[in-house]
């Protein structure tokens, strides 16, 4: 087996909303703001090459909405899916599998993308499996209307549409090749993958840890439907976490690529920072 960090693009959301109540003065040391409120979001993937599989853990946004959708996330830099697979001989055709954490567009989006002409939507992967979960597919496409926005049919139906899907079950270390944690406080039913690596075990945060900024346990994003269910989620988690050594991916840390934990007095805290390549 061998995993490589897949970096899609960044993006910025307001500060506020990505830390909830916890006031600006304090999530601005780990997490700074800009002129605007706005700080700096990755949205960095996994790939996974196992045997004869090639498994991409989410996707980014893509590429297909309006530049007026794109223009309320202000993308920066110059990465991309193609060019981040390119860099290890990889195409988006050699992809067997799509792990799709949960359906929020920045997870999704670039499953889906327009045909040529711009006359239809159509699976970006044409060789690959996407992978969700029967409750979380019906909460996405059944979506409440704190979470409408983030549940976009451009992205959801086609895949449907697509005979593509495919979903998790009990057995899903036997579909997949790896663990999933199931957390239910961001949205009903979101996944995270649990692997075994190289004597090490990571696991890809998704949207239950965000960025290193997002540990303290009441530090919960204002997007989540469940805060009180995350927090007990999260505290759950990190202490296996710290118990254990894990190495937690950061989908979302535009300066950090993995972390570890460690228990303190003051509950589990960071205890470092890692580049992917420096551990892996």
């Amino acid at each position: 087996m061998k995993i490589y960090p897949i970096e899609t693009g960044n993006f910025k959301l307001d500060g506020g909303a990505m830390f909830g109540v916890v006031p600006k003065t304090i999530w601005q040391k780990t997490n700074p703001a800009d002129a605007n409120n706005l700080i700096e979001m990755s949205m960095r993937c996994m790939l996974i090459e196992d045997g004869n599989r090639l498994i991409l853990i989410d996707t980014g946004l893509g590429e297909k909405q309006s530049d007026k959708f794109f223009g309320y996330y202000y993308l920066f830099g110059d990465f991309s899916l193609d060019t981040s697979l390119k860099k290890y001989g990889f195409h988006r055709n050699d992809i067997t599998d799509v792990f799709l954490t949960h359906l929020h567009f920045d997870h999704c989006g670039g499953v889906i993308e327009w045909n040529n002409q711009k006359t239809l939507l159509q699976p970006a992967f044409k060789n690959a499996k996407f992978w969700s979960n029967q409750k979380h597919w019906k909460w996405a496409t059944e979506p409440n209307p704190r979470e409408k926005a983030s549940f976009l049919k451009e992205n959801i139906n086609p895949i449907k549409e697509s005979g593509q899907l495919e979903f998790i079950h009990s057995n899903y270390k036997d579909q997949i090749g790896f663990d999933v944690l199931f957390m239910d406080g961001h949205t009903e039913k979101q996944m995270l993958p649990k692997i075994k690596y190289q004597g090490k075990t990571i696991v890809f945060m998704a949207d239950l840890l965000p960025t290193v900024g997002h540990i303290p346990l009441p530090y919960v994003m204002g997007y989540d439907t469940r805060p009180l269910l995350t927090i007990k989620e999260k505290a759950a988690f990190l202490n296996e976490a710290a118990d254990n050594n894990y190495y937690l991916f950061l989908e979302h840390d535009a300066q950090n690529e993995l972390c570890t934990v460690q228990h303190t007095e003051k509950g589990v805290r960071l205890k470092n920072t890692h580049k992917f390549t420096d551990i892996f």
